[in-house]
């Protein structure tokens, strides 16, 4: 039976990701040697990590634009610290919006460094929207905001236009639509959400933004070093930088951000449309805020969770259980996810209407 992953990450990757990442355990560039146990000095790493470098920078439009792809250790959440530690200056000040666990996560960081203002936060109402209307004050050092909420299931659609720098979390959903990203001077993303497997982090960033907080930044969590040793100040995570260029070649074969677009707004059409249309369903988020990648959605009726939960099971569905702060299921639909996957679940929920 074919499997239909709607895990919320580490996520599905693409079939032929997963062949050739499997061919190159065996045998990377026919060498004789894994993947897994080759140098990362060696000639063919080296030029993965520059080709990944390189197409990540091309596919979000930001060739020959002053900026530097990087693919660092530890996770989006170690970018929580880095983040502040190389942009909030002494006595300084940092601008957050809070819509979801991550964007709070990374405000409690930021508070270690220097005044932390939230400007608006959508915690009260369990994070269902993206909060609208708030003002930045520019004479913060940054404004931070996190792109796509994955626990509940909310996008940033809009973003500002500031004369500070604009650094977002693109964790679950970079790659994924298209954005004027030249908006953005820092842009991070975890690779195992929409780009790779866990164990490497996406970090795109304007050089010019650098070396401007006074600060003695360790030298682990110094963006400049890491340009300067071109993303291999240490030993990189080999594996997953090479799957993650495996997935950005996969996407730019397709036909880049413009291509995947369309895939992805088909997909969320088609599952929202049957949320909204079927009584035994209701989405969790506000209407104009749900995220192409996450929809959360809960049963009307709680006494039907078993049978539906059989009835997803069966038809090879897997990782749709929603995540404890918002309860009921989650499809995250990132992607490498095909429309016949939404399509199989959509006539799992219409079956469940028939059966009641």
């Amino acid at each position: 039976m074919k499997i239909h992953n709607y895990s919320a990450g580490p996520c599905i990757l693409p079939q032929e990701v997963l062949e050739k990442s499997a061919q190159a355990i065996l045998n990377f560039n026919n060498s004789g040697l894994s993947i897994l146990e080759i140098s990362h000095r060696s000639k063919d790493f080296v030029a993965v990590m520059e080709e990944a470098r390189a197409l990540a920078l091309e596919l979000l439009g930001l060739e020959g634009k002053g900026y530097q792809a990087l693919f660092l250790h530890g996770g989006a959440s170690l970018e929580f610290l880095m983040v502040p530690y190389n942009l909030m200056k002494e006595n300084g000040k940092a601008v957050y919006l809070d819509t979801g666990t991550w964007a709070s996560g990374a405000i409690k960081e930021a508070k270690y460094f220097g005044e932390t203002f939230v400007v608006a936060s959508s915690k009260e109402e369990n994070y269902n929207h993206i909060p609208k209307n708030y003002s930045v004050p520019e004479d913060a050092n940054y404004f931070h905001c996190t792109s796509n909420n994955t626990i509940f299931g909310t996008q940033m659609k809009e973003f500002p236009d500031l004369t500070i720098p604009t650094v977002c979390d693109m964790s679950s959903d970079i790659f994924s639509r298209q954005m004027d990203f030249s908006k953005f001077d820092l842009i991070y993303a975890g690779a195992q959400k929409n780009m790779g497997p866990a164990g490497t982090t996406l970090v795109v960033v304007k050089e010019a933004i650098l070396g401007k907080t006074g600060r003695t930044i360790p030298s682990m969590l110094d963006y400049e070093k890491h340009i300067k040793a071109e993303s291999m100040y240490n030993t990189p995570a080999v594996f997953p930088i090479y799957a993650s260029l495996l997935t950005l070649q996969w996407l730019k074969k397709l036909g880049g951000i413009p291509a995947i677009e369309k895939i992805n707004n088909a997909k969320a059409a088609l599952l929202y449309s049957e949320i909204d249309r079927n009584p035994l369903f209701k989405g969790t988020a506000k209407n104009e805020d749900r995220s192409t990648m996450n929809a959360c959605f809960l049963l009307e009726n709680e006494a039907h969770t078993e049978t539906f939960d059989a009835l997803w099971k069966a038809a090879g569905i897997s990782g749709l259980a929603g995540h404890r702060s918002v309860g009921g299921y989650r499809a995250s639909m990132y992607n490498a996810l095909p429309l016949e996957s939404v399509q199989v679940l959509v006539e799992v929920m219409k079956d469940l209407e028939n059966k009641i």
